[in-house]
This record gives structure tokens, sequence and C-alpha cells, in this order.
């Protein structure tokens, strides 16, 4: 499936936040994400509470040990919501 992209301004904000080594790191999984939101390497994991109280299926993918990035997808647009640490999930 062909996947469009789209970002929250949260997700950006958070990102130029993020130290460069980071980024870096997040650069490298979006090259992963881009071809495949549900490549295997990527860790993709549901997160039941965030999915509840907003109604739609909420997934995160692992960039690194306690680095996240959050995302949703509606027919073949996957929107990215955040991305940090764990704490994200309490959003």
């Amino acid at each position: 499936m062909s996947y469009q992209f789209k970002a929250s301004e949260t997700f950006w904000r958070n990102f130029y936040r993020l130290p460069d080594r980071q980024k870096a790191a997040v650069r490298r999984a979006w090259k992963i994400f881009k071809a495949n939101p549900f490549d295997p390497r990527l860790g993709v994991h549901k997160i039941h509470a965030l999915s509840v109280k907003s109604a739609k299926t909420i997934h995160a993918l692992t960039i690194q040990a306690d680095l996240r990035a959050v995302f949703f997808a509606e027919g073949d647009t996957i929107f990215t919501v955040d991305v940090g640490t764990h704490a994200i999930y309490r959003t």
C-alpha cells in the first residue's frame, strides 16, 4: 500500500527540541517508516490507553531505547502525532 504522510505541529516542535544525535536517529527510522510504517524493524505497537482516549488506533514506533514516535492511520494517510520519551503516551 502507498501512504501519504502528515505530521502535527506538536511532532515538529518536539522533533526540533531533540538533541542532534536523536534527530539523526529519527531521520534513519523515518526512511524505514516511509517505505513501510509497520516494518518489524520499527517495533510498532498499539498504545491502548491513547487508542481508547482518542477513539482511534494509536501506534508507537521505537526509534531508540526511550525514544518513540506516535502515529495513527486513516485510510492511506499516516498522521505522526508526537515524538519523544514514553511521557508522550500520557498526552
